[in-house]
């Protein structure tokens, strides 16, 4: 009813109209764009990933384990050149972590022949010493993609709810 008392609208000029349509000036523009809620997922080829391996000064350490690439470099006193564990840094060691080794023979993604101790020991680190610590950056190609090349469509990334992935790249 208060509405009709006033009648209708006066008619404006068209740039008169634009003002009282457009929001105040003062207020926050409105993004057009909004990022995706989750950081695209990064893979790395074998030889990308090598260049991870701590003995570039002010490059990011990388290794994985069970395909999963995890940024190290927090840990440069343990993967960094020189120092005890810099033997995973740079590849795949998911056999290594499993048998405990450094032996360069066991420095690699394959699993084959491992006990069922030496594989609940792989998960126990994986969960609880790589997750836990040190946040994921990507994938193995051998994670996200078939033999064939082709993607491997029952792959779901790690949830690492304490970590944000940082764009890096």
């Amino acid at each position: 009813a208060g509405a009709e008392a006033r009648g209708p609208l006066p008619l404006l000029p068209l740039p008169g109209l634009l003002l009282l349509l457009l929001p105040a000036a003062t207020a926050e523009p409105e993004l057009r764009f909004r990022p995706p809620a989750e950081a695209p997922v990064r893979l790395f080829t074998e030889p990308e990933l090598a260049r991870y391996d701590g003995h570039q000064e002010g490059q990011p350490i990388y290794l994985a384990v069970k395909g999963v690439v995890f940024d190290v470099t927090s840990g440069k006193e343990f993967y960094g050149k020189g120092a005890p564990y810099n033997a995973l840094a740079g590849k795949d060691s998911t056999r290594g972590v499993a048998k405990m080794s450094l032996d360069p023979a066991d420095l690699t993604h394959d699993t084959a022949g491992l006990t069922e101790e030496e594989l609940k020991s792989l998960d126990d680190i994986f969960n609880n010493v790589y997750k836990a610590k040190y946040p994921i950056v990507g994938y193995t190609s051998r994670r996200i993609l078939n033999e064939d090349g082709s993607p491997n469509l029952e792959f779901k990334p790690e949830d690492q709810p304490h970590f944000s992935i940082k764009d890096e790249f």
